[in-house]
């Protein structure tokens, strides 16, 4: 069997980008913002494993092909945006091409390290999304995206001065809130796709649930990766379908299976515990008595 040859190209500076695009050195050391359609055409016979050390914020409009949002595809119609945090892995394949237009920001941490935002950055999740879970922006949402990275772009050429850093990331911060805000916009009106989504995870956890004692407790990424999406994105997901997070969802699934084996058996509190992939009866004790108030045989004894 022939091996698939995957490089690997680390990029530890914003000057080291612009290098490998073929572009001239950027403004700031620590950030930049690009147009698309001002970058040269690069052609990628290779697969390549990327991974920056910035942060990358990308609108990508006009682009070739398909992008597949959960079981749908979507042509890029409209713009979509992705989100990337310092490290973080993304894979080009052979024959990926750039978008025709739309926006690149690229920002280091040290950038806004002792700014508000530096903090804030790090509350959003869909800077651990997966590239198939990116945000799709209506036709309105785009044109205020756009107004801001513009923004961004006329200050970025400006000579710098003791308001330049204020000024773009008081912008950088209000686009993170709009995209935030459009998350959760797709959230609600992908409602019915994420309904079928929550029929999975139900077949999926309950399996799990089933299979506890061989294969463990089951666990967000474990579940997950099973439903092929990020952890983050999948508890964001059932926080809207569910009110509760990932885990709660997990902990909610195991407390009802337990209270259906503590009525249907005569199951110790060790065993029951062990059958969950529990690894301590104590651990399983308390979880049971934080969602339910009251203890494994507290529970079974109010049934006889």
């Amino acid at each position: 069997m022939q091996k698939d040859n995957l490089t690997t190209l680390r990029i530890e500076t914003i000057a080291q980008s612009h290098k490998a695009l073929g572009l001239v050195k950027p403004k700031h050391p620590l950030f930049s913002i690009l147009r698309f359609e001002d970058m040269p055409r690069v052609n990628n016979d290779a697969r390549v494993r990327l991974i920056f050390d910035f942060f990358h914020i990308v609108l990508k409009k006009d682009c070739p092909g398909k992008l597949q949002y959960g079981q749908t595809p979507y042509d890029f119609d409209e713009g979509v945006m992705s989100f990337f945090a310092p490290r973080q892995v993304s894979i080009l394949e052979p024959g990926d091409v750039l978008a025709k237009s739309g926006w690149l920001l690229m920002i280091h941490p040290d950038f806004f390290r002792t700014f508000p935002v530096g903090k804030k950055i790090k509350d959003y999740a869909f800077f651990d999304y997966a590239v198939n879970e990116a945000l799709i922006l209506s036709e309105d949402e785009e044109q205020s995206i756009d107004s801001l990275f513009q923004h961004i772009e006329k200050e970025y050429h400006l000579p710098i001065d003791t308001y330049s850093q204020d000024v773009v990331l008081s912008t950088v911060d209000l686009l993170l809130t709009y995209c935030n805000r459009y998350y959760n916009r797709q959230f609600i009106t992908r409602k019915p796709k994420h309904s079928e989504l929550l029929n999975r995870v139900d077949h999926v956890l309950n399996e799990s649930v089933r299979n506890a004692a061989e294969q463990g407790l089951p666990t967000v990424n474990v579940l997950a990766s099973q439903m092929n999406l990020s952890a983050n994105y999948l508890s964001d997901c059932l926080k809207h379908l569910t009110g509760q997070t990932a885990q709660q969802y997990i902990h909610e699934k195991l407390i009802e299976y337990a209270k259906d084996i503590l009525v249907t058996t005569e199951l110790s509190v060790s065993e029951i515990a062990y059958q969950l992939g529990f690894g301590y009866p104590q651990s399983f004790s308390k979880l049971f008595k934080s969602k339910t108030n009251q203890s494994p045989l507290a529970f079974r004894a109010s049934f006889n």
